[in-house]
Protein backbone atom coordinates (compact mmCIF):
# COMPACT_ATOMS: atom_id res chain seq x y z
CA UNK A 1 0.00 0.00 0.00
CA UNK A 2 3.10 2.38 0.54
CA UNK A 3 3.71 1.75 -2.72
CA UNK A 4 0.15 2.74 -3.78
CA UNK A 5 -0.12 6.23 -1.96
CA UNK A 6 3.27 7.22 -3.65
CA UNK A 7 2.63 6.11 -7.54
CA UNK A 8 -1.07 8.19 -6.66
CA UNK A 9 0.36 10.91 -5.25
CA UNK A 10 2.66 11.48 -8.64
CA UNK A 11 -0.88 10.87 -10.48
CA UNK A 12 -1.98 14.08 -8.66
CA UNK A 13 0.70 16.10 -9.51
CA UNK A 14 0.87 15.12 -13.03
CA UNK A 15 -2.62 15.52 -12.79
CA UNK A 16 -2.71 18.77 -11.41
CA UNK A 17 -0.09 19.59 -14.56
CA UNK A 18 -2.40 18.45 -17.17
CA UNK A 19 -4.91 20.50 -15.88
CA UNK A 20 -3.17 23.72 -16.24
CA UNK A 21 -3.83 26.14 -19.31
CA UNK A 22 -0.15 27.95 -19.23
CA UNK A 23 3.31 25.96 -20.29
CA UNK A 24 5.07 24.03 -17.14
CA UNK A 25 7.12 26.13 -15.02
CA UNK A 26 10.59 24.89 -16.46
CA UNK A 27 9.17 26.87 -19.67
CA UNK A 28 7.46 29.36 -18.90
CA UNK A 29 10.41 31.68 -18.38
CA UNK A 30 11.85 30.70 -21.58
CA UNK A 31 8.54 31.26 -23.72
CA UNK A 32 8.36 34.15 -26.25
CA UNK A 33 4.91 35.89 -26.01
CA UNK A 34 3.32 36.48 -29.33
CA UNK A 35 3.37 40.30 -29.59
CA UNK A 36 2.81 43.05 -32.17
CA UNK A 37 6.79 43.82 -32.03
CA UNK A 38 7.74 40.50 -32.40
CA UNK A 39 5.38 40.21 -35.43
CA UNK A 40 6.76 43.53 -36.64
CA UNK A 41 10.41 42.71 -36.36
CA UNK A 42 10.13 39.07 -37.95
CA UNK A 43 7.35 41.32 -40.96
CA UNK A 44 10.66 44.42 -41.36
CA UNK A 45 13.19 40.55 -41.72
CA UNK A 46 11.40 39.02 -44.14
CA UNK A 47 11.19 42.34 -46.17
CA UNK A 48 15.15 42.64 -46.27
CA UNK A 49 15.51 38.56 -47.03
CA UNK A 50 12.60 37.24 -48.18
CA UNK A 51 13.03 36.82 -52.21
CA UNK A 52 9.17 36.92 -53.03
CA UNK A 53 8.95 40.63 -51.01
CA UNK A 54 12.69 41.76 -52.52
CA UNK A 55 11.28 41.27 -56.23
CA UNK A 56 8.02 43.35 -55.33
CA UNK A 57 10.61 46.06 -53.90
CA UNK A 58 12.35 45.48 -57.12
CA UNK A 59 9.35 46.24 -59.13
CA UNK A 60 8.33 49.52 -56.92
CA UNK A 61 11.94 50.99 -57.53
CA UNK A 62 11.74 49.96 -61.25
CA UNK A 63 8.37 51.86 -61.47
CA UNK A 64 9.55 55.15 -59.95
CA UNK A 65 13.25 54.89 -62.13
CA UNK A 66 10.42 54.50 -65.16
CA UNK A 67 8.35 57.52 -63.79
CA UNK A 68 11.81 59.36 -63.67
CA UNK A 69 12.45 59.06 -66.84
CA UNK A 70 9.95 59.88 -68.64
CA UNK A 71 11.39 62.79 -71.31
CA UNK A 72 9.17 65.94 -72.67
CA UNK A 73 11.03 66.43 -75.12
CA UNK A 74 12.45 63.64 -77.65
CA UNK A 75 15.89 63.37 -78.66
CA UNK A 76 16.42 65.71 -81.86
CA UNK A 77 17.53 63.42 -84.95
CA UNK A 78 20.84 65.11 -86.69
CA UNK A 79 21.50 64.67 -90.53
CA UNK A 80 24.61 64.90 -92.23
CA UNK A 81 25.08 63.99 -96.16
CA UNK A 82 26.16 65.22 -99.55
CA UNK A 83 25.36 65.54 -103.41
CA UNK A 84 26.87 64.67 -106.13
CA UNK A 85 26.13 66.75 -109.42
CA UNK A 86 26.55 65.79 -113.31
CA UNK A 87 28.11 68.16 -115.70
CA UNK A 88 24.58 69.12 -117.16
CA UNK A 89 23.24 70.16 -113.77
CA UNK A 90 23.70 72.91 -111.43
CA UNK A 91 27.48 73.85 -110.28
CA UNK A 92 28.11 72.18 -106.75
CA UNK A 93 29.27 75.75 -105.87
CA UNK A 94 26.44 77.86 -106.34
CA UNK A 95 24.03 74.84 -104.55
CA UNK A 96 26.45 73.32 -102.13
CA UNK A 97 27.47 69.69 -102.36
CA UNK A 98 27.17 69.53 -97.94
CA UNK A 99 23.74 68.93 -96.47
CA UNK A 100 23.43 69.35 -92.58
CA UNK A 101 20.06 69.18 -90.54
CA UNK A 102 18.26 69.03 -87.35
CA UNK A 103 15.16 67.32 -86.35
CA UNK A 104 12.78 67.74 -83.38
CA UNK A 105 9.49 65.93 -82.37
CA UNK A 106 7.53 68.81 -80.61
CA UNK A 107 5.85 67.55 -77.06
CA UNK A 108 2.53 68.78 -78.39
CA UNK A 109 -1.33 67.51 -76.99
CA UNK A 110 0.02 66.72 -73.39
CA UNK A 111 1.72 63.63 -74.39
CA UNK A 112 4.45 63.53 -71.86
CA UNK A 113 2.06 64.94 -69.20
CA UNK A 114 0.21 61.72 -69.87
CA UNK A 115 2.89 59.62 -70.30
CA UNK A 116 4.30 60.98 -67.14
CA UNK A 117 0.99 60.21 -65.36
CA UNK A 118 0.89 56.65 -66.64
CA UNK A 119 4.31 55.89 -65.28
CA UNK A 120 3.42 57.18 -61.93
CA UNK A 121 0.11 55.68 -61.74
CA UNK A 122 2.18 52.34 -62.18
CA UNK A 123 4.71 53.37 -59.53
CA UNK A 124 1.65 53.87 -56.96
CA UNK A 125 -0.06 50.72 -57.84
CA UNK A 126 3.43 49.11 -57.54
CA UNK A 127 3.74 50.36 -53.98
CA UNK A 128 0.25 49.51 -53.11
CA UNK A 129 1.44 46.02 -54.44
CA UNK A 130 4.29 45.83 -52.24
CA UNK A 131 2.24 46.90 -48.89
CA UNK A 132 -0.27 44.55 -50.05
CA UNK A 133 2.19 41.62 -49.81
CA UNK A 134 4.13 42.55 -46.86
CA UNK A 135 0.29 42.67 -44.98
CA UNK A 136 0.12 39.25 -46.37
CA UNK A 137 3.03 38.38 -45.41
CA UNK A 138 2.48 39.31 -41.82
CA UNK A 139 -1.16 37.30 -41.69
CA UNK A 140 1.26 34.32 -42.73
CA UNK A 141 4.04 34.90 -40.35
CA UNK A 142 1.42 35.37 -37.30
CA UNK A 143 0.04 32.05 -38.76
CA UNK A 144 3.27 29.97 -38.64
CA UNK A 145 3.62 31.18 -35.23
CA UNK A 146 0.63 30.77 -33.85
CA UNK A 147 0.71 27.17 -35.26
CA UNK A 148 4.72 26.60 -33.77
CA UNK A 149 2.96 28.01 -30.47
CA UNK A 150 0.31 25.09 -30.70
CA UNK A 151 2.76 22.74 -31.46
CA UNK A 152 4.64 23.50 -28.63
CA UNK A 153 1.25 23.11 -26.25
CA UNK A 154 0.59 20.26 -27.96
CA UNK A 155 3.83 19.21 -27.24
CA UNK A 156 4.00 20.17 -23.20
CA UNK A 157 0.78 18.54 -22.95
CA UNK A 158 1.53 15.11 -24.34
CA UNK A 159 4.77 15.65 -22.06
CA UNK A 160 2.39 15.98 -19.23
CA UNK A 161 -0.03 13.11 -20.13
CA UNK A 162 2.79 10.80 -20.16
CA UNK A 163 3.98 11.74 -16.89
CA UNK A 164 0.78 10.93 -15.82
CA UNK A 165 0.58 7.26 -17.51
CA UNK A 166 4.33 6.82 -15.88
CA UNK A 167 3.21 7.24 -12.70
CA UNK A 168 -0.37 5.74 -13.23
CA UNK A 169 1.54 2.11 -14.64
CA UNK A 170 3.54 2.13 -11.56
CA UNK A 171 0.27 2.17 -9.36
CA UNK A 172 -1.77 -0.48 -11.41
CA UNK A 173 1.50 -2.29 -11.75
CA UNK A 174 1.61 -2.47 -7.96
CA UNK A 175 -2.09 -3.10 -7.40
CA UNK A 176 -1.56 -6.50 -10.11
CA UNK A 177 0.93 -7.60 -8.08
CA UNK A 178 -0.85 -7.52 -4.79
CA UNK A 179 -3.81 -9.19 -6.25
CA UNK A 180 -6.02 -5.70 -6.58
CA UNK A 181 -6.12 -5.28 -10.53
CA UNK A 182 -6.85 -7.53 -13.15
CA UNK A 183 -4.03 -8.47 -16.07
CA UNK A 184 -6.18 -6.62 -18.11
CA UNK A 185 -6.08 -3.20 -16.87
CA UNK A 186 -2.19 -3.85 -16.54
CA UNK A 187 -2.06 -4.18 -19.98
CA UNK A 188 -4.43 -1.68 -20.97
CA UNK A 189 -2.20 1.28 -19.56
CA UNK A 190 0.55 -0.04 -20.77
CA UNK A 191 -0.39 -0.22 -24.27
CA UNK A 192 -2.04 3.52 -23.55
CA UNK A 193 1.89 4.47 -22.19
CA UNK A 194 2.92 2.76 -25.32
CA UNK A 195 0.31 4.89 -28.06
CA UNK A 196 1.60 8.18 -26.00
CA UNK A 197 5.24 7.81 -26.60
CA UNK A 198 4.73 7.17 -30.39
CA UNK A 199 2.16 10.35 -30.30
CA UNK A 200 4.31 12.18 -28.41
CA UNK A 201 7.51 11.70 -31.06
CA UNK A 202 5.23 12.79 -33.83
CA UNK A 203 3.92 15.89 -31.97
CA UNK A 204 7.98 16.75 -32.13
CA UNK A 205 8.31 15.87 -35.18
CA UNK A 206 5.46 18.18 -36.01
CA UNK A 207 7.09 21.21 -34.08
CA UNK A 208 10.22 20.97 -35.75
CA UNK A 209 8.05 21.43 -39.16
CA UNK A 210 6.42 24.71 -37.85
CA UNK A 211 9.83 25.86 -37.05
CA UNK A 212 11.28 25.05 -40.73
CA UNK A 213 8.16 27.00 -41.65
CA UNK A 214 9.19 29.90 -40.10
CA UNK A 215 12.95 29.60 -41.33
CA UNK A 216 11.20 29.51 -45.22
CA UNK A 217 8.95 32.59 -44.36
CA UNK A 218 12.00 34.60 -43.15
CA UNK A 219 14.33 33.14 -45.52
CA UNK A 220 16.62 31.69 -42.88
CA UNK A 221 19.12 28.37 -42.81
CA UNK A 222 16.34 25.76 -42.15
CA UNK A 223 17.62 24.16 -39.17
CA UNK A 224 17.94 27.53 -37.13
CA UNK A 225 16.55 27.20 -34.05
CA UNK A 226 13.63 29.18 -32.52
CA UNK A 227 12.76 29.62 -28.74
CA UNK A 228 9.27 28.10 -27.13
CA UNK A 229 6.63 30.63 -28.12
CA UNK A 230 3.49 30.86 -25.87
CA UNK A 231 0.00 31.30 -27.09
CA UNK A 232 -1.07 34.42 -26.47
CA UNK A 233 -4.68 35.21 -24.68
CA UNK A 234 -7.90 35.07 -25.54
CA UNK A 235 -9.13 38.05 -27.51
CA UNK A 236 -12.09 39.83 -27.43
CA UNK A 237 -14.75 39.59 -29.98
CA UNK A 238 -14.99 42.01 -32.94
CA UNK A 239 -18.90 42.41 -34.37
CA UNK A 240 -19.65 43.06 -37.93
CA UNK A 241 -19.85 47.38 -37.28
CA UNK A 242 -20.16 50.16 -39.48
CA UNK A 243 -16.66 51.29 -38.34
CA UNK A 244 -15.24 48.34 -39.15
CA UNK A 245 -16.80 48.33 -42.67
CA UNK A 246 -15.79 51.76 -43.12
CA UNK A 247 -12.19 51.18 -42.00
CA UNK A 248 -12.15 48.36 -44.23
CA UNK A 249 -13.32 50.15 -47.35
CA UNK A 250 -11.16 52.17 -47.47
CA UNK A 251 -7.61 50.75 -46.02
CA UNK A 252 -8.29 46.97 -47.33
CA UNK A 253 -4.80 46.94 -49.39
CA UNK A 254 -6.17 44.98 -52.43
CA UNK A 255 -8.78 47.54 -52.98
CA UNK A 256 -5.89 50.17 -53.09
CA UNK A 257 -4.39 48.72 -55.76
CA UNK A 258 -7.40 47.92 -57.61
CA UNK A 259 -7.70 51.53 -57.13
CA UNK A 260 -4.43 52.22 -58.48
CA UNK A 261 -4.89 50.20 -61.56
CA UNK A 262 -8.38 52.50 -62.13
CA UNK A 263 -6.13 55.80 -62.73
CA UNK A 264 -3.42 53.77 -64.42
CA UNK A 265 -5.86 52.37 -66.74
CA UNK A 266 -7.33 55.58 -67.03
CA UNK A 267 -4.38 57.33 -67.98
CA UNK A 268 -3.55 54.71 -70.10
CA UNK A 269 -6.55 55.23 -71.87
CA UNK A 270 -6.50 58.98 -72.13
CA UNK A 271 -2.97 59.09 -74.04
CA UNK A 272 -4.18 56.16 -76.24
CA UNK A 273 -6.94 58.93 -77.05
CA UNK A 274 -4.44 61.70 -78.12
CA UNK A 275 -2.53 59.31 -80.20
CA UNK A 276 -5.47 59.86 -82.89
CA UNK A 277 -3.94 63.49 -83.28
CA UNK A 278 -1.09 64.13 -85.47
CA UNK A 279 3.14 64.02 -84.74
CA UNK A 280 4.19 67.11 -85.62
CA UNK A 281 8.67 67.64 -85.85
CA UNK A 282 10.24 71.20 -86.98
CA UNK A 283 13.10 70.61 -89.24
CA UNK A 284 15.94 73.19 -89.75
CA UNK A 285 18.44 72.00 -92.50
CA UNK A 286 21.77 74.02 -94.42
CA UNK A 287 23.81 73.51 -97.01
CA UNK A 288 27.31 74.56 -97.85
CA UNK A 289 30.13 74.42 -100.70
CA UNK A 290 32.75 72.22 -99.40
CA UNK A 291 35.67 74.17 -101.87
CA UNK A 292 35.47 77.12 -100.08
CA UNK A 293 33.16 76.38 -96.92
CA UNK A 294 30.73 79.00 -97.77
CA UNK A 295 26.80 79.00 -96.84
CA UNK A 296 24.63 78.14 -100.00
CA UNK A 297 20.87 77.15 -98.80
CA UNK A 298 19.05 76.98 -95.67
CA UNK A 299 15.29 75.15 -95.21
CA UNK A 300 12.86 75.38 -92.33
CA UNK A 301 10.49 72.68 -92.00
CA UNK A 302 7.42 71.43 -90.29
CA UNK A 303 6.54 67.60 -90.72
CA UNK A 304 3.17 66.16 -89.06
CA UNK A 305 1.58 62.42 -89.59
CA UNK A 306 -1.57 61.87 -91.27
CA UNK A 307 -3.54 59.89 -88.64
CA UNK A 308 -7.05 60.49 -89.90
CA UNK A 309 -6.74 57.11 -92.88
CA UNK A 310 -6.08 55.05 -89.78
CA UNK A 311 -9.11 56.35 -87.46
CA UNK A 312 -11.14 53.20 -86.92
CA UNK A 313 -8.49 51.67 -85.56
CA UNK A 314 -7.45 54.85 -83.23
CA UNK A 315 -10.71 54.44 -81.80
CA UNK A 316 -10.59 50.53 -81.43
CA UNK A 317 -7.50 50.76 -79.83
CA UNK A 318 -9.75 53.57 -77.37
CA UNK A 319 -12.33 51.65 -76.70
CA UNK A 320 -9.81 48.42 -75.77
CA UNK A 321 -8.34 50.56 -73.37
CA UNK A 322 -11.82 52.26 -72.11
CA UNK A 323 -12.89 48.25 -71.52
CA UNK A 324 -10.11 47.56 -69.90
CA UNK A 325 -10.51 50.18 -67.25
CA UNK A 326 -14.27 49.21 -66.95
CA UNK A 327 -12.83 45.79 -65.77
CA UNK A 328 -9.99 46.68 -63.21
CA UNK A 329 -13.68 49.00 -61.91
CA UNK A 330 -15.92 45.80 -62.09
CA UNK A 331 -13.49 43.81 -60.08
CA UNK A 332 -12.82 46.56 -57.43
CA UNK A 333 -16.46 46.43 -57.12
CA UNK A 334 -16.28 42.31 -56.73
CA UNK A 335 -13.81 43.28 -54.20
CA UNK A 336 -16.00 45.26 -52.34
CA UNK A 337 -19.09 42.68 -51.69
CA UNK A 338 -16.09 39.74 -50.94
CA UNK A 339 -14.75 42.39 -47.98
CA UNK A 340 -18.41 42.67 -46.81
CA UNK A 341 -18.71 39.23 -46.44
CA UNK A 342 -15.19 38.26 -45.31
CA UNK A 343 -15.57 40.89 -42.45
CA UNK A 344 -18.80 39.27 -41.73
CA UNK A 345 -17.61 35.93 -42.00
CA UNK A 346 -14.20 36.23 -39.63
CA UNK A 347 -16.98 38.43 -36.99
CA UNK A 348 -18.67 35.28 -36.74
CA UNK A 349 -16.06 32.79 -36.40
CA UNK A 350 -13.71 34.88 -34.30
CA UNK A 351 -17.15 35.25 -31.43
CA UNK A 352 -17.40 31.46 -32.30
CA UNK A 353 -13.85 30.62 -31.63
CA UNK A 354 -13.71 32.98 -28.51
CA UNK A 355 -16.73 31.48 -26.64
CA UNK A 356 -15.43 27.78 -27.51
CA UNK A 357 -11.73 29.04 -25.77
CA UNK A 358 -13.48 29.81 -22.82
CA UNK A 359 -16.05 26.96 -22.43
CA UNK A 360 -13.48 24.30 -22.61
CA UNK A 361 -10.32 26.50 -21.08
CA UNK A 362 -12.71 27.43 -18.04
CA UNK A 363 -15.14 24.78 -16.49
CA UNK A 364 -15.06 21.82 -19.02
CA UNK A 365 -11.68 21.50 -18.30
CA UNK A 366 -12.19 21.84 -14.94
CA UNK A 367 -14.87 19.61 -14.62
CA UNK A 368 -12.74 16.95 -16.47
CA UNK A 369 -10.17 17.46 -14.08
CA UNK A 370 -13.00 16.55 -11.07
CA UNK A 371 -14.36 13.62 -13.14
CA UNK A 372 -10.52 12.07 -13.67
CA UNK A 373 -10.29 12.33 -9.67
CA UNK A 374 -13.34 10.71 -9.37
CA UNK A 375 -12.88 7.88 -11.09
CA UNK A 376 -9.44 7.31 -10.01
CA UNK A 377 -10.78 7.38 -6.69
CA UNK A 378 -13.49 5.35 -7.36
CA UNK A 379 -11.22 3.14 -8.76
CA UNK A 380 -8.62 2.66 -6.14
CA UNK A 381 -11.44 1.61 -3.45
CA UNK A 382 -12.75 -0.94 -6.42
CA UNK A 383 -15.92 1.00 -6.70
CA UNK A 384 -15.50 1.39 -10.44
CA UNK A 385 -13.98 0.26 -13.65
CA UNK A 386 -10.36 1.36 -15.06
CA UNK A 387 -11.85 1.77 -17.96
CA UNK A 388 -13.66 4.86 -16.71
CA UNK A 389 -10.79 6.15 -15.58
CA UNK A 390 -9.23 6.28 -19.14
CA UNK A 391 -12.15 7.48 -20.43
CA UNK A 392 -12.06 10.39 -17.71
CA UNK A 393 -8.29 10.95 -19.32
CA UNK A 394 -9.16 11.20 -22.83
CA UNK A 395 -11.92 13.79 -22.04
CA UNK A 396 -9.49 15.84 -20.23
CA UNK A 397 -7.25 15.81 -22.66
CA UNK A 398 -9.34 16.58 -25.63
CA UNK A 399 -10.61 19.51 -23.30
CA UNK A 400 -6.87 20.65 -23.10
CA UNK A 401 -6.37 20.43 -26.45
CA UNK A 402 -9.98 22.04 -28.08
CA UNK A 403 -9.01 25.08 -25.81
CA UNK A 404 -5.43 25.92 -26.90
CA UNK A 405 -6.85 25.13 -30.44
CA UNK A 406 -9.90 27.63 -30.32
CA UNK A 407 -7.18 30.13 -28.87
CA UNK A 408 -4.91 29.75 -31.89
CA UNK A 409 -7.79 29.77 -34.40
CA UNK A 410 -9.25 33.11 -32.82
CA UNK A 411 -5.75 34.67 -33.06
CA UNK A 412 -5.19 33.52 -36.26
CA UNK A 413 -8.49 35.05 -37.97
CA UNK A 414 -7.58 38.25 -36.38
CA UNK A 415 -4.53 38.22 -38.38
CA UNK A 416 -7.46 37.09 -41.31
CA UNK A 417 -8.96 40.23 -40.13
CA UNK A 418 -6.06 43.13 -39.90
CA UNK A 419 -5.50 41.75 -43.47
CA UNK A 420 -9.37 42.49 -44.46
CA UNK A 421 -9.13 45.71 -42.66
CA UNK A 422 -6.35 47.40 -43.67
CA UNK A 423 -5.33 47.82 -39.73
CA UNK A 424 -1.60 47.00 -38.85
CA UNK A 425 -1.52 46.22 -35.44
CA UNK A 426 -4.22 43.86 -33.11
CA UNK A 427 -4.25 46.60 -31.15
CA UNK A 428 -5.92 49.14 -33.41
CA UNK A 429 -8.62 46.44 -33.26
CA UNK A 430 -9.62 46.72 -29.69
CA UNK A 431 -11.78 49.57 -29.64
CA UNK A 432 -13.81 48.18 -32.06
CA UNK A 433 -14.49 45.25 -30.21
CA UNK A 434 -17.27 47.94 -28.35
CA UNK A 435 -18.98 48.76 -31.53
CA UNK A 436 -22.49 48.01 -32.26
CA UNK A 437 -23.20 45.23 -34.79
CA UNK A 438 -25.17 45.93 -37.85
CA UNK A 439 -26.72 43.39 -37.88
CA UNK A 440 -28.92 42.09 -35.35
CA UNK A 441 -28.21 39.34 -33.35
CA UNK A 442 -29.50 35.83 -33.57
CA UNK A 443 -29.03 34.83 -30.13
CA UNK A 444 -32.75 34.03 -29.50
Amino acid sequence: MKILIVSFAVCGGALTALAQNNPPAGTAGNAVAISTELIDRLVEEARTNNPALRAAGSRAKAAAFNADAVRSWDDPTATFGGSVFSPLGMAPSQQGDLAYGLQQKLPLWGRPMLTRRVAHAELSARQADLNFRLQQWRRDINKELLAAALAERVVDIGEQDLSWLEATVQAVEAKYRDGQAALGDTLQIQNERAQRNDRLRTERHLLAHEDFNLNRLLNRPLDSPWPSLQLPPVVPAIPFSGKLLALALANEPKLKVMAQEIQRAEAAAELTRRSRLPDVSFDVQGRQYSGDGGFREGDFLVRFSLPWFNRDKYRMEYDRDKEKQKSVEQEREDQVWMVREQLHHLSVEIEASRREALLYGGEITARATQALASRLADWETGRGMFRDVLDARRLLLESELMSARAVAEENEMWGELLLWSGLENAEALVPLANEPSLLPSHEH
